[in-house]
């Protein structure tokens, strides 16, 4: 791949991949920003999305052809990879109309029973591209072609947490109650961001998700065990 640099701002400097959902891209970005990790010097917090990585310089930049240099070298020269292990993480929803704010309507838009869009919408193996808009907000890809609809005109002024959405070619949860402009089809009892642990999302980039339908009353049967500290998100390690 060849990858592009460009100045962002005084302090920091964008790199971009074609503009794609990939996940040739994805792996790409991961493993040069672990060469960034353990090779480049100077910046204090590096920045994914889908097919770009920011760096974020500590001081200005005083010479961005040098920089650029050296980040091109670091690209090209081999690493030995280290933890980059990714799971898949099975994630229950209730497509229930108490949480699915908007199912009526998207059903009727889309011209879909229930059952086909709960087949539709956990049969796929999502890629997690990169957290944001929200503390642990997973960007998936993989979103079956004929779950697509465009974002609402008038965003949600409150989405509830945990709440599942659809919105353009992409599907993800609120991890915490925000205004949305993406259809709410359902909704997870699992918690995907919490500030008091260590590690306050368990997600990363590169992980996968299979979501898995569970009924009403399992919702609040999960809802239950994770206030009591009881339930454990199941997960297993991603083989491709």
């Amino acid at each position: 791949m060849n990858p592009s640099f460009k100045a962002f701002g005084s302090k920091a400097i964008l790199i971009e991949w074609p503009p794609q959902i990939s996940e040739t891209i994805l792996l790409d970005i991961l493993l040069f920003k672990q060469k960034i990790e353990s090779r480049f010097k100077g910046f204090y917090d590096l920045t994914t999305a889908y097919n770009s990585l920011t760096i974020f310089l500590q001081n200005p930049i005083t010479d961005f052809d040098k920089q650029v240099a050296i980040l091109k070298n670091i690209y090209q020269t081999p690493i030995r990879l280290s933890n980059l292990d990714h799971y898949v993480w099975q994630i229950p929803v209730c497509y229930d109309l108490e949480f699915g704010l908007d199912l009526e309507f998207y059903l009727k838009s889309k011209n879909l029973s229930l059952d086909q869009l709960i087949d539709l919408h956990t049969k796929p193996l999502y890629t997690i591209h990169f957290l944001g808009f929200l503390p642990g907000f997973p960007y998936l890809g993989g979103l079956p072609e004929t779950l697509n609809i465009p974002r609402k005109f008038n965003p949600s002024l409150n989405v509830p947490k945990g709440s599942v959405g659809i919105g353009g070619k992409q599907t993800g949860v609120y991890t915490m109650e925000s205004p949305g402009g993406w259809y709410v089809i359902g909704k997870t009892p699992i918690p995907f961001f919490d500030v008091n642990l260590k590690d306050p999302c368990f997600l990363k980039a590169g992980d996968k998700i299979k979501f898995f339908e569970i009924s009403k009353d399992d919702f609040y049967k999960i809802s239950n065990e994770i206030e009591k500290q009881n339930y454990l998100v199941k997960m297993e390690l991603y083989h491709a």
